[in-house]
């Protein structure tokens, strides 16, 4: 399992990476997506770990994967909108 949590967050750090160099302009800080990657990426991990018990290395890391990705996905502010206050001034 500490190999599985290395590589998920190997991975969450691939996906932070490749998501800061597509979608630099509609993304927050860095700090918050090299956060978000690997943290989403682990808890994904550990959610499919639970889910499926030991020996699905491999679907593991696919869910690993998935919920990086959704994770990250929710960092993405609209394009060419700016962005509205909730309360009008």
């Amino acid at each position: 399992m500490l190999w599985v949590a290395l590589v998920s967050a190997l991975l969450g750090l691939g996906l932070s990476w490749v998501a800061s160099h597509l979608l630099s302009d509609r993304l927050p800080a860095y700090r918050t997506v090299f956060t978000t990657g690997p943290l989403g990426a682990l808890f994904g991990a550990y959610l499919t770990h639970m889910a499926l018990g030991p020996g699905h290395t491999l679907l593991t890391l696919g869910g690993a994967l998935l919920v990086g990705v959704v994770l990250l996905s929710l960092l993405i502010r609209p394009a060419g909108r700016p962005l509205h206050r909730a309360m009008p001034s």
